[in-house]
């Protein structure tokens, strides 16, 4: 019977531990290598965002007067609702008449489920200035009474002097430029003397500014005369300024 080395028996001992150990790796590995790898669970992916709200305002004819009506026109997308301001709650897409009394900016909004948008449309007013007030023509009677001047003259006198016929010759103007006048010189008188002869010195001072007007050059067809001598006094006072008064040719329109 032979014996072994010691030594040599040690290192076959190693031998099959190394051995033994590289067959238990190789096992594990294999079975590591053919087990079933985990499926990974699939993730939903997120929905799209919704769109912006979109939604436009306008206003034809952008410029008015006053009383006057402008049509709002809009149309939205995206949106589920459309307010204008002011107004009330609209249709997506629509057109409504407005007439506001003064120049107005109006504002829409749309919502939806992606936002909220908004647009504006300006509609001017414009106020004519107030009615300009129109002067009162006056008639022609007047007028009448407003440019034709009476005649005065001295006591127990027809004669007119300078200043009288100045006022005769503007009076005569004033006829000129409106023809279609007929009147009457009717002659006045003081208090002093008889009823009788003021009559007469009443007719005599209306003929004279008659006659004083036709070489002016009005018709003497236009002219009338008349005479109330002492009556219908224009002054009731007794004293020489009321006297003066008195003695006048004065000028009447027909009724």
């Amino acid at each position: 019977m032979d014996l072994c080395d010691p030594k040599e028996k040690s290192m076959k001992s190693r031998a099959s531990v190394l051995a033994f150990v590289l067959t238990l790796v190789a096992a594990l590995f294999l079975i590591t290598g053919c087990a079933k790898k985990p499926v990974a669970a699939k993730v939903a992916a997120p929905p799209p965002p919704q769109p912006q709200p979109t939604v436009t305002l306008n206003v034809y004819p952008q410029e008015i007067k006053k009383g006057e009506s402008a049509k709002l026109t809009w149309e939205a997308k995206d949106a589920t609702d459309v307010t204008l301001e002011s107004l009330g709650s609209m249709d997506l897409n629509g057109s409504i008449a407005v007439n506001p009394a003064e120049s107005t900016t109006y504002r829409i909004i749309a919502k939806g489920p992606g936002g909220t948008s908004d647009a504006t449309a300006r509609l001017t007013v414009s106020v004519p200035p107030p009615p300009v007030a129109t002067a009162v023509q006056p008639s022609l009677r007047e007028l009448f009474e407003r440019n034709m001047k009476d005649a005065f003259f001295a006591y127990d006198s027809y004669d007119l002097d300078n200043e009288t016929s100045q006022i005769l010759g503007s009076n005569a103007n004033f006829l000129q430029q409106h023809p279609e006048l007929t009147f009457t010189v009717v002659g006045h008188c003081d208090e002093r003397g008889s009823e009788e002869y003021n009559l007469a010195l009443g007719a005599s001072r209306a003929e004279a500014v008659k006659q004083a007007l036709v070489k002016q050059g009005i018709g003497g067809d236009r002219v009338a005369t008349n005479s109330v001598g002492k009556e219908r006094p224009f002054c009731t006072d007794s004293n020489e300024e009321c006297w003066h008064l008195n003695r006048r040719g004065h000028f009447v329109l027909p009724e």
